[in-house]
């Protein structure tokens, strides 16, 4: 059976109906930045499609035709995930401009994806789909430790008001948002908007936090 995230990891990528403090611990992902918004831009089309593309060559090694990484394993692709800020703003993004966002989008994948495995996957794929770009994508190793979680149930557009539950919850729990460095606005997407309808997505929100008595 291939090694499902999700499934290990439920506290994490398992939608829940009330709020919750989570401890997210070291992972590593593949990541692509860019800015403006992501419903128009060519920049995040392609940053996506590469992710998967690269998350896919990476899973299907197995089936032969490319040498597979030492200690492969096989996986399910995770959900894509996004980081989300606005320039010069040191808050969750308010949703109002879209063409204002920096963005972060990024698959998790296993440990056994090292430097040189990303390398060498990364130059086999650009020879094999030369219509994608894949000097965007970076690899990264991301601890993102204390965060207030929830999950946001409808359009991307409709989040600040879960986003306000969650910022609630977060200080009537003893701690206090957070956001600083590659610590933002966090999304984990676990429905496809091109398959359902808007009012269907599930999205968990994320936020880092400290405790309100620390100054960190």
């Amino acid at each position: 059976m291939a090694f499902d995230f999700k499934r290990e990891y439920k506290s994490l990528y398992t939608p829940a109906a009330e709020p919750s403090i989570v401890n997210v611990p070291e992972m590593t992902f593949v990541m692509a930045d860019g800015r403006g918004n992501p419903n128009t831009s060519a920049a995040y089309a392609n940053a996506v499609s590469a992710l998967y593309g690269f998350a896919y060559a990476v899973k299907m090694s197995k089936m032969g035709g490319t040498s597979t990484p030492d200690g492969y394993f096989d996986f399910v692709v995770p959900p894509l995930e996004g980081l989300w800020s606005v320039e010069g703003e040191e808050h969750a993004p308010t949703f109002l401009d879209k063409e204002k966002f920096l963005w972060t989008s990024m698959l998790r994948v296993p440990s056994f994806v090292t430097e040189d495995v990303f390398a060498a996957f990364k130059e086999k794929l650009t020879a094999k789909k030369p219509e994608l770009d894949l000097s965007v994508l970076r690899l990264e190793t991301f601890t993102e430790g204390l965060c207030g979680q929830i999950t946001h149930t409808g359009s991307y557009d409709d989040e600040p008001q879960t986003i306000a539950l969650l910022e609630r919850f977060i200080e009537q729990a003893g701690y206090r948002t957070a956001i600083s460095g590659m610590r933002r606005h966090h999304e984990i997407y676990l429905g496809d908007p091109r398959k359902s309808a808007p009012e269907k997505l599930k999205t968990i929100i994320r936020h880092p936090v400290v405790r309100e008595d620390t100054q960190q």
